[in-house]
């Protein structure tokens, strides 16, 4: 039987730090944050880890000759466990969304565990592997805003249209018809994307190293990414993004000076655990300048914790 140790292995548990704000960042932008919020971030981390889950089981036979120290090649956790732990990851991911969100966030977390499988199954070893995996993240985001208005708190609430009877979210004084409240999460869907996939181009050159071109790429990228989560004349995003783009840009001009394998899996492991202060960046810039700094004081958590566990 295996140990829980090999299992949060397995996953990359520590790793999810960076999956909630995913859903923060899209009911930020939204206006949807509200009391159904946590559920689904916690339905993000477990479709999350389903994933990681799936992916091993998937590249169990490459990982017995490049990686034999994971879990699944080493035997310390059985692949029929792996998958089945995967399957079950899923399944509770989908049911806790739809439970918190109804069937706006089905909506969303079905397509999100399809693209997830999708990945671990077919895209990860082609062409189109980076644009899968990026589609992952930018559903996770709209997944934070699917629900439409619901439950209120303080700066975010709901109700309805006092001349048309339409549900509406509130944010910062403004009624947001339910309906354009996933539009409104797009950007913030999109730079997440973005990011995501230079870390996923980055990462399918952890064993064999890389050309010069690749980090030249994904660094132009990444400042890209940087800049649109920028806020205007705002000092919290402009200083969360600034300081995303500085961890991992600065990882990345390292692979550039040595594009060899152990440089590669650090500018990984730097976009895995830095992911939270782009996703503290695009909070703030929603209005929710507190929860941003929470959000980012998520990344040098997981860079503790990616000691122990590594997130690649």
């Amino acid at each position: 039987m295996s140990r829980l140790a090999d299992l949060a292995e397995l996953v990359r548990a520590p790793a999810a730090l960076s999956v909630p704000g995913d859903v923060l960042a899209g009911a930020a932008a939204a206006g949807t944050l509200d009391r159904r919020t946590p559920a689904l971030a916690g339905a993000s981390v477990l479709l999350y880890w389903a994933g990681m889950a799936g992916n091993d089981w998937a590249d169990r036979r490459l990982d017995a000759v490049e990686r034999p120290e994971r879990p699944i090649p080493s035997g310390r956790v059985r692949p029929a466990a792996a998958l089945g732990l995967a399957a079950g990851l899923t399944a509770a991911g989908v049911a806790l969304a739809t439970a918190a969100g109804g069937r706006r966030a089905a909506a969303v977390a079905v397509p999100l565990a399809a693209a997830i499988w999708g990945y671990d199954l077919l895209a990860k070893d082609t062409a189109a592997g980076p644009a899968v995996m990026a589609a992952c993240r930018g559903l996770d985001v709209l997944l934070g805003a699917s629900p439409g208005p619901g439950g209120s708190g303080r700066g975010t609430g709901s109700g309805r249209s006092r001349r048309s009877g339409r549900s509406v979210a509130r944010t910062a004084g403004r009624a947001v018809p339910a309906g354009r409240g996933l539009l409104r999460a797009v950007p913030a869907a999109l730079t997440v994307a973005a990011h995501t996939w230079t870390v996923t181009a980055l990462s399918r050159r952890e064993v064999s190293g890389a050309d010069r071109r690749l980090p030249q790429a994904t660094l132009a990228g990444t400042a890209l990414v940087a800049a649109t989560a920028l806020g205007r004349a705002d000092p919290v995003p402009m200083a969360l993004a600034a300081g995303y783009a500085t961890r991992y840009g600065g990882a990345q001009a390292r692979v550039l000076a040595d594009p060899s394998p152990p440089r590669v899996r650090a500018a990984v492991g730097a976009g895995i655990t830095g992911l939270p202060a782009l996703q503290g960046a695009l909070t703030a810039r929603a209005g929710a300048r507190l929860l941003g700094l929470a959000v980012a004081a998520a990344a040098p958590l997981g860079r503790r914790l990616a000691r122990l566990i590594s997130p690649t």
